[in-house]
């Protein structure tokens, strides 16, 4: 059976990104987004979510690049001069496992962010982290021994299969993620110990920022048996604060809503949904 939760992250990161993952679910594919608890757009998100119970939100856990919800003052190995969670995510790798001051700032952060989200009162459908940090095996670590606590019953596993991508797009040559794939591994092994659901695979890593309506499309019709996450990063327009760079946003939003992708879904009678969702079927 093909499954498939299709996912927005960056959920709270600003209106742009709040008002397409409101039109993506209204009018197309996307049945999960990932929440930023601390991020600017975070309380908009959260309003919009408790208008669309069908959407299944989770944690989207800032631990790099962005804003923790702790104060900076008590996170000194984890941020920077802006009060931002630290870019440089090899050397705050190596830190955290140099340092037991940065790991007890961590278990803090990512604890604190975990009681931010249960604060909304959503449902947690499922846990993952920004740039995907959390394969970093201290940050896994962590995340796995304070999420259940908070009913965390499923998380990503950024794993992504290179022959559903060729098939896709054929003569596509893209990108390796090696960096995350041996840590991604061992993930999987970890949260299936601890009782929790991962996917089978992981599309959106190679085309991240660049999920075309064509690749969505395409990626939908070649889909392959059992549990798949499509991730994706939609907004109306680009130019706000956090944004990454090259990013094609609205191109993002556009992929979950065409015709083309419903239909696919529809015809080829792909079960829909979040992971809380596969837990139960």
């Amino acid at each position: 059976m093909k499954k498939l939760v299709v996912t927005a992250d960056d959920f709270g990161l600003s209106p742009e990104v709040n008002e397409a993952v409101e039109q993506a679910h209204r009018e197309g594919i996307l049945t999960a987004a990932s929440l930023m608890v601390s991020a600017p757009a975070a309380a908009d998100a959260v309003a919009r979510a408790r208008r669309m119970p069908s959407l299944r939100v989770g944690l989207h856990l800032v631990l790099v690049e962005a804003w923790p919800t702790l104060p900076p003052s008590e996170l000194p190995d984890l941020t920077d001069a802006r009060g931002l969670m630290r870019a440089d995510m090899e050397r705050l790798g190596l830190d955290l496992a140099l340092k037991p001051s940065a790991r007890r700032q961590l278990s803090a952060e990512i604890a604190a962010q975990f009681e931010a989200y249960r604060a909304t009162g959503l449902p947690l459908d499922h846990v993952n982290a920004h740039k995907h940090f959390h394969v970093h095996p201290l940050i896994a670590g962590a995340v796995l021994a304070i999420g259940p606590r908070y009913g965390m019953r499923a998380i990503r596993v950024p794993r992504e299969t290179r022959a559903v991508l060729r098939a896709a797009e054929p003569g596509a040559a893209p990108r390796a993620a090696l960096d995350t794939a041996p840590w991604a591994a061992l993930l999987a092994v970890r949260a299936r110990a601890k009782g929790l659901l991962v996917p089978d695979r992981t599309l959106g890593l190679a085309w991240s920022g660049a999920m075309t309506p064509e690749r969505v499309a395409g990626l939908l019709a070649h889909l392959p048996e059992g549990l798949t996450e499509l991730y994706t990063h939609p907004a109306t327009a680009g130019g706000f604060p956090g944004e990454a760079p090259g990013y094609a946003y609205a191109a993002e939003r556009d992929a979950l809503v065409s015709p083309q992708a419903r239909e696919i879904v529809r015809r080829d009678g792909i079960a829909t949904g979040g992971f809380s969702d596969f837990r139960t079927r």
